[in-house]
């Protein structure tokens, strides 16, 4: 793997241990702290997320024209780390909801331009490795947020605000890590003879190829089927996991997620990707039939780890089958809209999830996740049967 492929994992490890150790909390400070109910969490992360997702396109398309990924990283990464401190201050749903939404802008300025990067600095035939080793490595960040997490409150007896001061400190060695250590190809910065274009015309969605938006669509309708991690958080505290505990969840799904994402990825660049697909989406009705059945906290934590299963499957995956497609000089406007469609998508998810889990119950949120996945299984299903009709 090239170096840069470590500098932009250990980044990512970083600020998700710092993202996870306030992630992990932030459903259950809501609730039981300052009193919100589940339906606003889930406009909270819906928002959150959506916000990240719009902003990738943005940020993609100028890092193409810019041809500098490095600033906007930089840029990204800055602005998720000043909102750290804004989450142990907060006294209301308000002030929590701004910081969600400040951090995600940090996230969809980074996140297009690195996915970008990613492509530009590996060779074609290892890069479902290197999305999965990046993949990985912003794992083992999620999985050491919600571990410190735990120490921590059994350390400061639950007091919620002080632990959530500790993720300031990652979220800045991450920035620096990618200050100091990160260093970007010359063919990025541009050169003298390629002119700038506009970061995005119609001219270039025309340009971008039917497998892409095929990729699009797909994601879009992976994303309505997986809503936010909070509500496996939310189900954990319900089921009735003690308040020091409860981050125990997203360190379950993590180890999975970390554990398996390097090989999926490696398996991405040899073996049929479809099958892979289906793999992953089948692990995520597996997980939801779980949760949605869980009567016990070791239930709740089974479907967590057949939820970071499934993660690990689909998200580098799909990245691989972005950067495919994409033409070289649209890999960073090809990510943003990826990413948009994807984002809204888990926007009207997270808001659907949180009504059905007021107005029904959580078992109903999980069935419908189900639900959904399956009609996804069955569509790819068909697809993959046409396309062998029209071969013959």
């Amino acid at each position: 793997m090239p170096k840069g492929i470590w500098v932009l994992g250990l980044g990512s490890l970083f600020m998700d241990l710092s993202s996870e150790l306030v992630h992990s909390l932030l459903p259950v400070f809501l609730v039981t702290t300052l009193g919100v109910s589940v339906l606003t969490v889930g406009l909270i992360e819906g928002m959150a997320e959506a916000t990240a997702a719009i902003t990738k396109v943005f940020s993609g398309a100028l890092s193409d024209y810019l041809r500098k990924r490095k600033l906007l990283l930089i840029l990204g990464y800055g602005l998720a780390a000043l909102t750290k401190p804004i989450f142990p201050l907060a006294s209301s749903a308000g002030w929590v909801f701004t910081a969600r939404f400040v951090d995600r802008i940090g996230k969809g300025i980074r996140g297009a331009p690195r996915d970008a990067l990613v492509s530009e600095i590996t060779p074609k035939a290892h890069l479902g490795a290197a999305f999965g080793l990046r993949q990985a490595l912003d794992s083992v960040g999620a999985l050491l947020g919600p571990l410190v997490a735990v120490i921590l409150m059994v350390v400061f007896v639950n007091d919620i605000r002080s632990v959530l001061w500790f993720a300031v400190i990652p979220a800045f060695i991450a920035v620096a890590i990618l200050v100091f250590f990160l260093k970007e190809p010359a063919t990025i910065a541009g050169s003298a003879s390629e002119p700038k274009r506009l970061p995005i015309t119609i001219r270039d969605l025309k340009l971008l190829p039917k497998d892409f938006w095929w990729i699009v669509g797909l994601g879009a309708v992976f994303s309505l089927a997986r809503f936010s991690e909070a509500f496996l958080v939310i189900r954990a505290q319900g089921i009735g996991l003690e308040l020091a505990y409860v981050p125990v969840v997203m360190i379950v799904m993590n180890v999975l997620y970390a554990a398996a994402s390097f090989p999926a990825g490696a398996a991405a660049d040899r073996f049929d990707k479809r099958k892979l697909l289906l793999l992953g989406l089948l692990l995520l009705i597996a997980a939801d039939v779980v949760l949605a059945l869980a009567s016990t906290t070791n239930m709740v934590l089974i479907g967590a780890a057949i939820w970071g299963l499934h993660m690990a499957f689909t998200q580098g995956l799909l990245s691989k089958l972005v950067a495919d497609a994409a033409p070289q000089n649209l890999l960073g406007t090809a990510f943003g809209i990826f990413n948009l469609v994807s984002g809204i998508s888990l926007l009207f998810a997270s808001l659907i999830a949180g009504a059905m889990w007021t107005s029904i119950g959580a078992s109903a949120t999980f069935f419908t996740g189900a639900a959904l996945a399956t009609l996804v299984v069955i569509g790819l299903g068909y697809e993959s049967l046409r396309n062998k009709t029209v071969s013959a």
